[in-house]
């Protein structure tokens, strides 16, 4: 069996400048856990998660730092606060959207889907055709149901 075989067909999705609120309403009026974001020409550029979304609900975590002679010495990166500060004030899927994709093509058969998503630990997979363009979408749901 192949992506093509297994795969949802009518695919939401969203664009870089839909709303976190569009998001939520999407996900939960679908009883979905994520959508790919599309540009114009319907190529994935990112996906946005249940998770993404929860990430807003985060507490801050403060990096924590030494103080020695007048100076500041960070032990873990500050650029990471500032990521998730980001994340957790976003108000537009491009700011807590995940921009490596892991895609398949529609002949990528089911045991590579599934090894794909246990090793790169993804949901969902978008199916791309032959021009790179988003045709479907494969989550862990549609394997499961494969094997039925």
């Amino acid at each position: 069996m192949f992506a093509r075989d297994i795969m949802s067909r009518d695919v939401l999705t969203v664009t870089k400048d839909t709303t976190i609120q569009e998001v939520a309403a999407i996900l939960t009026g679908h009883k979905i856990s994520g959508l790919p974001v599309v540009d114009s020409d319907g190529r994935v550029v990112g996906i946005v998660s249940e998770g993404d979304l929860i990430y807003q609900d985060k507490k801050l975590h403060t990096p924590a730092f030494l103080e020695i002679l007048g100076g500041v010495i960070y032990l873990e990166d500050p650029k990471r606060v500032g990521q998730e500060l980001m994340k957790m004030t976003a108000a537009k899927v491009v700011e807590i959207m995940t921009a490596k994709v892991y895609t398949v093509r529609e002949d990528t058969t089911v045991s590579d889907i599934a090894t794909l998503m246990i090793d790169r630990q993804v949901n969902r997979v978008p199916v791309l055709d032959g021009d790179g363009r988003l045709v479907g979408i494969v989550s862990r749901q549609d394997l499961i149901k494969s094997l039925l």
